[in-house]
């Protein structure tokens, strides 16, 4: 008798529910969110340079004033705003697919995961500034809003991918 067959006449076993963190790896999660992480830091570094420091770098420096002054034009213009807002959900979408790619299993789980980490992340740099975040709330409501779905899209797009069909497998006999 087969073992997953239960015998006539008997009770069958209860359904039973899977936890979320079932199948989770955390090595895929600690990698995206630090692609993520870097990513988002080095995208906002390149945009400040190209939209809000082309004076300084035309006369050949960027003193470390440039940089402050730039920071502060970015985040007082709806355009800075609304930038940051793509780039950290894009580097969040990319960290969850890095993640999603990693695992090779429960992509939009680990993808969502690893939003959950940068939501985290954001949440407790935001605390330990000790000072106010020259942010507006609105912004930052957004951007934590953002997170998760953002990484899970990311896992999705992991998914998404196409998989290579092994030689004999029903793809390749239905040719």
């Amino acid at each position: 008798m087969n073992l997953n067959q239960q015998p006539q006449g008997s009770v069958p076993h209860p359904i039973e529910p899977r936890g979320f963190f079932a199948g989770v790896q955390i090595r895929p999660i600690i990698v995206g969110a630090v692609v993520d992480y870097v990513a988002t830091y080095a995208l906002i570094m390149v945009y400040l340079i190209v939209h809000y420091m082309k004076e300084p770098l035309e006369k050949g420096g960027m003193p470390e004033e440039a940089i402050e002054r730039a920071l502060k034009e970015m985040l007082s213009s709806q355009e800075g705003l609304l930038a940051l807002i793509v780039i950290g959900a894009f580097c969040t979408a990319l960290g969850g697919y890095v993640a999603g790619r990693l695992a090779k299993a429960e992509e939009v789980k680990h993808g969502a995961l690893v939003g959950a980490v940068s939501l985290i992340v954001g949440i407790v740099q935001t605390g330990m500034a000790g000072e106010a975040s020259p942010v507006p709330y609105w912004h930052e409501l957004l951007g934590y809003v953002l997170a998760i779905p953002a990484g899970a899209m990311g896992g999705s797009f992991a998914q998404g991918r196409a998989k290579p069909s092994l030689p004999g497998s029903t793809k390749e006999r239905r040719r």
